[in-house]
């Protein structure tokens, strides 16, 4: 079987397994369920074992403070945002403290959130000095009639929300810096890869409301002023009744397929379950390497998807189900 077909198969098998015993709609052993990721095109399976137990350590942290408060009936959106703020505030990941530095050598940072249960959202792009961009992202669904804000206005409004700021090198680390270097010695500013990063949560909560937050620090070396599609609602992020989805990869080619969006629809028009809606957009319309994405549905189904060659993710349920991975089980 050539490569790509195996990774294919092992990618759909990852998310089958990943989504673990699957309740019926209504079944009450399912009262909560969560899943998360911090980012497709992983550290390579050959790195130091320390290492690759330094990101499952990181995804146990982050995954139990979400089980918990899912268990103790917190609203999922609320969830979602708590998950997403912790790993926007640890180094390993590309949000937040640890973001890629982009073709100037600065930060630029963007973050979404939804709330299915009602359709509102918020999302900010091209934050500079904001520490937790889903925060804001939050304050512009609650408190503006808005959905997107930007760059210099995204600043004003986090200047009239008080939030915690920050200086623009706060977000770098050494080995984010480690990879600018490295980009600026190539010279070739379209060469720009998927890196370990992107985080991002989706949850269903005791009510059965469902939720999603995705934040990036996005690519090394992008151009001053891309957006891709974490904060855009329906590419990178979307949560409405039926499921609630978080991408990570390549941000344009979630755009042009609109895949968290794509991947509702498939469940609402064409009968698809959530494993099968997620595996046809990821495994069959975007390309490989392209990234993947974690999912949940109304019934409290999980999964997590990907073409890459692995994906930092986890994923907790009421019935007991606890896992965190980076490759294939």
């Amino acid at each position: 079987m050539p490569r790509r077909s195996t990774l294919l198969c092992l990618a759909f098998l990852a998310a089958c397994a990943t989504g673990g015993t699957q309740p019926s709609p209504g079944d009450p052993g399912c009262t909560w369920a969560i899943a998360l990721h911090g980012g497709a095109g992983t550290l390579d399976r050959d790195a130091p074992a320390a290492d690759l137990e330094a990101y499952r350590s990181a995804l146990r942290r982050v995954l139990e403070l979400g089980r918990d408060r899912l268990a103790r009936g917190d609203a999922a959106v609320l969830v979602c945002e708590a998950v997403v703020r912790e790993l926007e505030d640890d180094p390993l990941f590309n949000a937040g403290r640890g973001a890629a530095l982009n073709a100037d050598g600065g930060h630029e940072l963007d973050a979404a959130i939804m709330d299915g249960s009602t359709m509102a959202c918020g999302a900010v792009a091209g934050v500079r000095t904001v520490r937790h961009p889903v925060e804001l992202a939050r304050l512009v669904m609650e408190r503006t009639p808005h959905v997107l804000l930007m760059g210099d206005g995204a600043e004003r409004f986090a200047d009239a929300m008080a939030v915690e700021r920050v200086p623009n090198e706060w977000f770098t680390t050494e080995r984010r810096q480690r990879s600018f270097e490295a980009w600026r010695q190539q010279q070739d500013r379209d060469n720009q890869r998927i890196g370990p990063g992107t985080v991002g949560c989706v949850a269903r909560d005791r009510q059965g409301r469902l939720a999603a937050a995705t934040s990036t620090g996005g690519l090394t070396g992008k151009r001053f002023g891309r957006v891709g599609d974490s904060p855009i609602v329906g590419a990178g992020t979307y949560a409405n009744a039926t499921a609630a989805v978080s991408g990570t990869g390549t941000g344009e080619q979630f755009l042009r397929h609109t895949v968290a969006r794509t991947i509702a629809a498939r469940i609402e028009l064409a009968g698809d379950d959530l494993a099968a809606a997620a595996a046809a957009v990821v495994l069959r319309t975007l390309d490989r390497d392209d990234g993947g994405v974690v999912a949940v549905d109304a019934a409290g189904h999980a999964v997590a998807v990907y073409n890459s060659d692995g994906m930092y993710r986890g994923i907790a349920d009421s019935r007991g189900r606890f896992e965190v991975a980076i490759f294939e089980h």
